[in-house]
Order: structure tokens, then C-alpha cells, then sequence
């Protein structure tokens, strides 16, 4: 099991960057698959981003491509999202997921197939 601890959430103004932290704790953070997702007062969770258990295969959702970068450094347990370009449609609680993973070059862009979620972390820009 991993327990999922996000930060760096808070309020931007539009077009400025956050960079949001998952710190992994429990079994080794390099065994899962990781990624982020979001979730917009009143609407269904949505897939932001994904990469594999060895940081070379990733992929992000449309709406953040060419803004967003995932990343990951295992020797420290950490997942990274760093967001850049805000815009006022990123409000949202962000969240953190792990999936047990055997292959080490699978992402997956399935939310359902996560098994560990984080708490969550504001973001809120603001025009």
C-alpha cells in the first residue's frame, strides 16, 4: 500500500504557473504507475496527467497539453505537476493517483484504474 500526500496547491492569477508535489510513503513509489487528476466544483473527475513507473512514457488530457509537464524522481518518493499558463478553467482540486504497476513503461489514463488517491490540493486562478 502507498499513502499519497499532495501540495503546492493555492491561488494564481491567469497565466502564471504552480508546480504541485505527491510525496509516496509506504511501498517503494517506484513499483506504481502515477498520476494526476482533477476535479471542477460540480463537475466529474477528470484525467490530467499520467507517466510509467520509470518516467520515459507519459501522456496528458488535451485540455492541459503543451501547458502542463509531469514528471517523477524516484530516488525521493515524489511526482511532480507543474503547471504553467494558467487558465481559469484549471480551478480545480487536484489529485494525486498510484496504480501498482508491473510494466515499468505503462501510463494509464483511466481513472478507474488507480488503486491509491491522495487527499487533494486547491488550485484557483483568478482573472
Amino acid at each position: 500500500q502507498v499513502q499519497l500526500v499532495e501540495s503546492g496547491g493555492g491561488l494564481v492569477q491567469e497565466g502564471g504557473s504552480l508546480r504541485l508535489s505527491c510525496a509516496a510513503s509506504g511501498r517503494t513509489s517506484e513499483m506504481y504507475a502515477m498520476g494526476w487528476s482533477r476535479q471542477a466544483p460540480g463537475k466529474e473527475r477528470e484525467f490530467v496527467a499520467a507517466i510509467s513507473r520509470n518516467g520515459g512514457d507519459i501522456n496528458y488530457a488535451d485540455s492541459v497539453k503543451g501547458r502542463f509537464t509531469i514528471s517523477r524522481d524516484n530516488a525521493k518518493n515524489m511526482v511532480y505537476l507543474q503547471m504553467n499558463s494558467l487558465k481559469l478553467e484549471d480551478t480545480a482540486v487536484y489529485y494525486c493517483a498510484a496504480k501498482l504497476a508491473f510494466s515499468r513503461s505503462t501510463y494509464y489514463g483511466d481513472l478507474g484504474q488507480y488503486n491509491f488517491w491522495g487527499q487533494g490540493t486547491q488550485v484557483t486562478v483568478s482573472s
